[in-house]
């Protein structure tokens, strides 16, 4: 006879079924092991049997307390198991409170003789294999009867499944029809399932309940529906709530991929999977048929092969576009390297004109563009030159007239007291009104005063004069005494102070002179015309200096005589100068000064004569080469003369930028220059006192055109034609340098 809720061969139970034959609950149900297992009386003719229920109690109690322990052994087994799923641990639902059970319940079953049909030996077996749940009995002396009883449901290995599986299977009809016809109160457990073979056993066995059974990833139950789950349901609704409506409405058919599915171990695949302990029973039970071990996943294979070696990119391309290379051409190649080398020269041209934009630019400079020379007009200057001795004759600043006679070194006479006096006002500079510190005659100058076979000054021993009175009887009366004591006086000794004389000479680059002594009463102090010139030039740049020299007499505090200058012509216009010099190897000799008036400038001519012989006395030679040089002055005097070399806004130069760059400049005045007929004159074009700016506007000064040197130079402003502004990207862009 079928019941209602018995499954059908080839009928695949629904997953609530399926969790309910595993043994597991639904949230809100209650854990059938935490009460005490409670067989139904069926008739009233079985109480002949009541004691040996009262044994059969004790026996219960027993296992109780076994299955107690044995759970307490175990709890860390089914941790384990409850993690094995996967990997992945899930938390146990916690049990509701058990519902206590009525105290005449209790009576009732105490009272009741359990019937223990002939195919409840799976029980048994379930028993001894299983693990034991808890059961706990009802307090009799307990006059309310409850008692609450909390427990943790926790999985199970396979093994105690398939135990819990058989043992439901094993239980016999009677049992299903006694749970069913049992109305006296809620039911504990759930009904056994099916039929099964029955088998020897004991017959006063309590039946204990199944643990509930982890649902495992690596295999499916399918347990038949037990039968008397109807027949039960009013009484399980008694004393269990039922499953929420939304746990069950949200419930899904398992696939059949979930079914099959297979569980992969998170562990090394090269380990033995660890040992499952037996559960320990104190009763025998059979063995297991032994379950096909789970399949481990295969080891991953490694690899053997050798990498290739790699492959040209057109090969490699066709590999992975299954596409072949192209055949080689020399198109196909030319394109290819323009394509590579292409993006590599247009980075290099970016970082060359980045370079170049942010590159310092060169300092600006100015560049002579008119003719660099000017030549004056009319023919050249003739000068009255003597035919003895030697001469020459320069414009200060502007060049040299002319020079006659050879120029080699001869006896100089007086003449070297020029140098004697250089060096004093160079060693004690004196300038304007100053005149200098006192200086103490000596016993040999005293003594020097008196000789009669060379000039000298009339001074005696203890006398004092200043530094430019001594000057002036040095140069008016041209006193060898008075230029001896003037070198002890400074250098401490005569020959200390020729070594000056010749020093400054070299310093001036009068390479053909020699002094030997100050006053040049010896004929071994020689020297040229030329080089004379530039000593000439050099010590008329003292004031104090010419303003003696320029001087025809003197009258000197502590000198009886008024004192006589032996140059005569210094009363002819312009004359001024500097120093004559009389001997006889030397002959007469005049180093001159003279000025002339030049567009309103002074400008001054300087000139020499040596070696005057034509004549018979010493004074006559002198006096010779004094009227040669008053003939050189007034030649030079008429034939100086100015020239306009550039005009006023005349483009004379530009401003170079360094980058090819040209501004024009132009001259803001006349220049004019001083020469004589057929001299030619060099233009310079120079920076002011400020630098050449980048940019600046048109007008504005940035240099000046100069003619001649020295005191004879003369120069005039440029200005920029334009505007001058910074070189442009394309110039930054092309330079080199």
């Amino acid at each position: 006879m079928r019941h209602e809720g018995d499954m059908v061969a080839g009928e695949s139970p629904g997953k609530s079924d399926q969790r309910k034959s595993s043994g597991e609950t639904v949230t809100g149900e209650r854990d059938p092991r935490l009460a005490v297992f409670r067989e139904p009386a069926t008739t009233a003719a079985d109480g002949a049997g009541r004691a040996e229920r009262d044994s059969g109690s004790a026996v219960s109690t027993k296992v109780a307390i076994a299955n107690r322990t044995e759970e307490s052994e175990e709890s860390e087994e089914a941790e384990d198991a409850h993690v094995s799923d996967g990997g992945r641990i899930t938390p146990a639902p916690e049990p509701p409170k058990a519902e206590p059970a009525k105290a005449e319940d209790a009576e009732e079953a105490e009272g009741a003789e359990e019937s223990v049909s002939a195919d409840t030996d799976a029980d048994v077996d379930a028993a001894k294999a299983g693990k034991a749940d808890e059961v706990e009995e009802p307090d009799k002396g307990d006059e309310s009867g409850k008692k609450d009883t909390k427990s943790t449901p926790e999985p199970e290995s396979k093994d105690d499944v398939s135990k819990n599986d058989a043992s439901k299977n094993d239980v016999s009809e009677d049992d299903k029809d006694d749970t069913a016809n049992d109305d006296s109160g809620p039911a504990d457990t759930d009904a056994p399932s099916a039929d099964s073979t029955p088998v020897d056993r004991p017959t006063a066995v309590f039946k204990t309940l199944p643990r509930p059974a982890v649902d495992q990833a690596t295999t499916t139950l399918t347990v038949r529906e037990k039968a008397g789950e109807k027949a039960g349901g009013k009484a399980e609704e008694k004393a269990e709530p039922t499953e929420k409506p939304e746990e069950r409405a949200g419930e899904q058919p398992e696939s059949a991929a979930e079914r099959t599915s297979t569980f992969v171990p998170l562990r090394r695949d090269d380990l033995p999977p660890a040992p499952v302990s037996p559960a320990r029973s104190p009763y025998p039970s059979p063995s297991p048929p032994p379950s096909a071990p789970t399949p481990l996943p295969e080891a991953a294979e490694r690899t053997r092969q050798q990498p290739m070696p790699p492959m040209p990119p057109l090969d490699l391309l066709a590999e992975l576009t299954n596409k072949p290379a192209p055949p080689e051409t020399p198109v196909r190649t030319a394109v290819r390297r323009v394509k590579i080398y292409t993006p590599l020269v247009v980075l290099a041209l970016i970082v060359f004109a980045v370079v170049q934009a942010v590159r310092p630019l060169p300092a600006p400079t100015l560049a002579l563009s008119a003719d660099p020379t000017f030549t004056f007009e009319g023919g050249k200057l003739d000068m009255p030159w003597p035919a003895e001795g030697q001469g020459a004759v320069e414009v200060e600043g502007v060049g040299t007239i002319g020079m006659y006679g050879q120029q080699k070194p001869a006896p100089i006479a007086s003449v070297a007291k020029v140098m004697t006096a250089y060096v004093i006002l160079k060693d004690h500079p004196i300038t304007g009104e100053q005149v200098g510190p006192e200086i103490e005659v000596d016993k040999k100058a005293g003594e020097e005063a008196n000789r009669p076979d060379e000039s000298t000054a009339p001074i005696r021993e203890g006398q004092e004069f200043t530094q430019k009175q001594m000057l002036q009887l040095l140069m008016i009366p041209s006193g060898n005494n008075a230029a001896r004591l003037l070198a002890r006086w400074d250098a401490k000794s005569e020959s200390a102070f020729v070594e000056k004389m010749n020093a400054a000479a070299k310093d001036l680059g009068m390479t053909n002179t020699t002094y030997t002594d100050p006053s040049g009463l010896e004929s071994s102090t020689v020297s040229t015309a030329t080089d004379q010139l530039k000593l000439g030039k050099a010590v008329m740049q003292n004031d104090v200096f010419r303003e003696i020299v320029n001087l025809p007499q003197v009258e000197i505090p502590g000198i009886d005589n008024l004192i006589i200058n032996n140059n005569s012509i210094l009363l002819e216009p312009g004359v001024s100068g500097i120093k004559t010099g009389s001997s006889t190897p030397a002959g007469g000799n005049l180093l001159w000064s003279a000025n002339t008036i030049v567009d309103g400038q002074n400008r001054r001519i300087i000139g020499m004569v040596m070696g005057a012989q034509d004549a018979v006395k010493l004074w006559d030679k002198l006096e010779l080469a004094i009227q040669n040089s008053l003939k050189l002055i007034k030649s030079a005097q008429d034939g100086v003369t100015s020239a306009t070399v550039v005009k006023k806004g005349d483009v004379v130069g530009y401003v170079d930028d360094g980058l090819g760059g040209r501004t024009p400049v132009v001259s803001t005045k006349d220049l004019k220059a001083v020469g004589w007929g057929g001299l030619q004159v060099k233009l310079d074009l120079t920076e002011g006192k400020e630098p050449v700016p980048h940019t600046a506007a048109s007008g504005t000064v940035v240099g000046e055109v100069t003619v001649g040197t020295g005191a004879g130079r003369v120069s005039a402003p440029v200005a920029l034609q334009e505007e001058l502004a910074e070189p442009g990207f394309g110039a930054k862009l092309t330079r080199v340098g």
